[in-house]
């Protein structure tokens, strides 16, 4: 069976590292660090691959299909991206992600490349509240500009998340002087509601990655960012895969099984002051 290739949850690979995706694809093989810090070499050729999953806060690079990374991609039957828009991209707190506006423009490009909006899933995550100026503020609100612009290209799914404060990031907020505020359940399930309603108003599917008690609000579902079932679907022969859930992630994650290519090694430029990963911004 044919297997899922994540390119990646651990780093921006494709705004970061397209060279080394590009030639990776090329040779049709992976070396890859592993969260332990092990190396593995993972097969890439088209026989050996269902889906190839792209995950990124900006698209620039296979769009302009830098290191032939556009070119190179073709060679498989199914390309699925997870393309991450949060509001937030130019601030302080995604100080090298695009701005919004950027990045929104994107969005048709990606779905010629994937060949239907239905291989695009808009990632509104994390939302994230905090304290300045003597007030609070969050991106949430971001959401009700860009919803519409989802539903007009015809993208139909969005995932979302409430950040997570993990101690690796408390750290970096106390050293930035970021004075984040992780809200209580009920205000988070509240501001779902909020979520759920535009969602609503504009057609489009919302899934909590991650956090399933908020699947109590009607209109939110558990989210599988990486769902086998879905991509047999969409995939162009509707070849089987794996449906089983990925163990290698999180109790509440609903994904199946993929390989992820990319290593916390390849540390990320778009400094995030929220990651829970390995961010270029210098924690220590």
């Amino acid at each position: 069976m044919k297997k899922v290739i994540s390119a990646s949850r651990r780093s921006d690979v494709v705004a970061f590292f397209p060279e080394w995706l590009s030639q990776s694809v090329q040779r049709e093989k992976a070396l890859v660090f592993g969260p332990s810090g092990h190396k593995y070499s993972v097969d890439l050729s088209p026989e050996k691959v269902h889906t190839l999953v792209l995950w990124s806060k900006d698209f620039s690079n296979l769009i302009k299909d830098r290191h032939s990374l556009m070119k190179n991609i073709k060679k498989y039957d199914q390309i699925y991206l997870h393309f991450t828009i949060t509001g937030l991209g130019g601030t302080f707190i995604e100080k090298n992600s695009p701005p919004p506006g950027d990045a929104v423009r994107q969005l048709d490009e990606l779905i010629s490349i994937a060949g239907s909006p239905s291989r695009v899933s808009v990632r509104f995550d994390p939302v994230v509240f905090w304290k300045e100026g003597g007030g609070f503020c969050s991106n949430i609100q971001f959401f009700e500009k860009l919803a519409p612009e989802i539903s007009s290209h015809g993208i139909k799914d969005v995932r979302f998340s409430f950040v997570q404060w993990y101690g690796k990031a408390k750290k970096r907020a106390l050293k930035h002087n970021f004075q984040y505020r992780d809200p209580s359940k009920g205000e988070k399930i509240d501001a779902a509601r909020y979520l759920a309603d535009i969602a609503f108003k504009w057609g489009l599917n919302l899934y909590s990655c991650s956090q399933n008690f908020l699947t109590v609000v009607e209109g939110i579902n558990p989210s599988s960012c990486i769902d086998g079932a879905f991509l047999q679907k969409l995939h162009p022969r509707n070849e089987a895969v794996s449906l089983r859930k990925d163990k290698s992630q999180r109790k509440e994650c609903m994904c199946t099984e993929s390989v992820d290519i990319g290593s916390y090694k390849q540390s990320c430029p778009h400094a995030c002051l929220y990651c829970y990963a390995n961010p270029s911004l210098g924690d220590s």
